[in-house]
């Protein structure tokens, strides 16, 4: 049974002995060789498959922090914006660890599976007749009016957990890889990656990769006109590649038909990145999501179900 990631990071994390460890068993996520895409695409591709945390997201990481956190100071409920895996997120910890959960998500904008994900997490969900930008606006005040604990990205908590990942990528290949390739929605990510390479001594490149219609995009875990975090992103160094739609959902189904690794769209855009060239060498490309977080999309964009008869010979000539 492996560690809590709290457990196993307690050096490199803001806990101490009073911290009570609020856990889903989150973080030692596979990482996958990719030898089809990697000869597809002419580099030594691994995939950090963050669609195996508890709550089928990399937000995990940072929320078994930032819940642990908000009990050890005493929080009776807690408070996100989300275009949908930090709702369930949220939503799962605080059920864990006995505390309401609110969740802000901008109306008609977040895959249904996972508001119902979330909802059945027990989750207050509220859809704001807005952005995703009016909803966090909103949710900070309420976070500063002292009612509830702010679960965001802005929590360092979140960011402190998202780090972990960095150090079990250099941890199981025995070096870091010559760069690393993330989605960009709100940056929050690109900030825990260039925190965790400075607490490394390293300065392996990031690609953070956005959609090029950001308020619109298809990929809807990316889906934010405004970067909270973007003048971290800006100062980390990390750098910015903009993709279409078209190239994440190659990529998207490249994923899947090459590598067997369903992911959701969002996360496909680190190797829309890299397959235009904008990483080289041995690179690992971080899934921050499983594919079931959006099954609407993935219906839209797979091949089609075809129909036949309970004939041997028929379904033979069919399957061709």
């Amino acid at each position: 049974m492996s560690l809590a990631l709290i457990e196993r990071y307690r050096s490199l994390l803001p806990v101490g002995d009073a911290t009570p460890v609020v856990s889903l068993g989150e973080g030692s996520t596979p990482l996958l060789p990719a030898p089809r895409l990697s000869e597809r695409h002419g580099v030594e591709l691994w995939l950090k498959w963050e669609g195996a945390n508890p709550t089928g997201s990399y937000k995990d990481r940072g929320m078994t922090v930032a819940v642990s956190k908000a009990v050890e100071e005493g929080a009776e409920a807690v408070i996100c914006a989300s275009t949908g895996n930090t709702a369930a997120s949220a939503a799962a910890y605080a059920a864990r660890a006995g505390l309401r959960a609110v969740v802000l998500v901008p109306e008609g904008a977040v895959a249904a599976a996972k508001l119902a994900q979330t909802r059945m997490l027990g989750a207050r969900v509220l859809e704001v007749r807005g952005s995703f930008d009016e909803a966090l606006g909103a949710a900070r005040v309420l976070a500063e009016r002292g009612t509830h604990v702010l679960v965001n990205s802005l929590n360092p908590y979140r960011v402190a957990g998202q780090k972990t990942a960095v150090h079990e990528i250099v941890e199981e290949l025995g070096g870091a890889p010559d760069a690393f390739a993330i989605p960009y929605g709100g940056g929050g990510n690109t900030t825990a990656y260039a925190a965790a390479l400075a607490e490394l001594g390293l300065d392996t490149p990031i690609v953070s990769v956005e959609a090029a219609d950001r308020a619109r995009t298809l990929a809807s875990a990316i889906r934010i006109a405004e970067p909270v975090h973007a003048p971290k992103v800006a100062s980390s160094g990390a750098r910015v590649v903009t993709v279409s739609d078209e190239e994440i959902v190659a990529a998207w189904r490249s994923l899947a038909e090459l590598e067997g690794v369903f992911c959701e769209p969002s996360s496909a855009a680190g190797l829309a990145a890299v397959a235009r060239g904008a990483a080289v060498g041995r690179v690992v490309v971080t899934l921050t999501g499983h594919g079931l977080k959006d099954v609407v999309a993935a219906d839209r964009h797979a091949p089609p179900v075809g129909t036949v008869d309970p004939d041997p010979d028929a379904i033979a000539e069919a399957a061709r």
